[in-house]
């Protein structure tokens, strides 16, 4: 199994293209999820995201984008 990648906020503003402040107020706990595409190491404040889960994710919406969905407050999508 390969060793996940693990970004800082501002590496992964780099790898997306979003700023910072868009990462952490606007999708940090509503599309990226602790435990999915996130973690606190150790308990701590630190932030460390998860880039292979956020690139599947973001591949896997510009994909359920073809179809028709409603998105949902948990970050999941419902689909028509």
């Amino acid at each position: 199994m390969n060793q996940p990648t693990y970004l800082t906020t501002e590496e992964l503003s780099s790898r997306i293209k979003y700023d910072v402040r868009t990462i952490r107020n606007r999708l940090k706990d509503s599309v990226l999820l602790e435990g999915t595409h996130y973690i606190r190491p150790f308990g701590g404040r630190k932030i460390l995201f998860l880039w292979e889960a956020i690139e599947r994710d973001m591949q896997q919406r510009s994909n359920d984008s073809d179809r028709t969905s409603i998105p949902l407050a948990s970050g999941h999508l419902c689909h028509g």
